[in-house]
């Protein structure tokens, strides 16, 4: 059920980023980050209450608040960036170095989670490291 879901992510990835391009014609790129910022809130809060969710909140451990904070800040700054670099690039070029997050979650995987790097890991890595670069000259 994973790959479903992992899949669907990329697809709506995939028309984030086609919207965004059309939609930020002629719009500051911070503000057009923060007008989708609020959609994500609002959407994200809507799901919490659809599913009842909201009672987890007391059970958060205090790390994990540190944490899905830390996460928060580093999406927000992907955000501002990622939409800054596709008001001033083409999307075609823009998303395929966005998507070098592959390699370099990986990389952080094996480094602070101690997951496997094996050799097939290494290389994807080198073929999406050589597709992106294929992609942008």
């Amino acid at each position: 059920m994973w790959f479903v879901f992992a899949l669907l992510s990329a697809v709506f990835a995939a028309l984030t980023s086609i919207l965004a391009k059309i939609g930020i014609d002629g719009v500051n790129s911070n503000l057009a980050t923060a007008i989708r910022t609020v959609v994500v809130v609002v959407m994200a809060w809507g799901m919490v209450f659809l599913t009842n969710a909201q009672n987890g909140l007391s059970e958060i451990s205090r790390k994990s608040w540190i944490f899905l904070i830390l996460s928060g800040l580093a999406t927000g700054a992907s955000w501002l960036c990622y939409y800054r670099a596709l008001q001033i690039g083409d999307a075609s070029k823009v998303v395929p170095v966005d998507k070098l997050s592959v390699i370099i979650t990986l990389v952080l995987a094996f480094v602070f989670l101690h997951e496997r790097f094996t050799t097939k890991s290494l290389i994807g890595c080198i073929l999406i490291g050589a597709g992106t670069l294929l992609m942008v000259l």
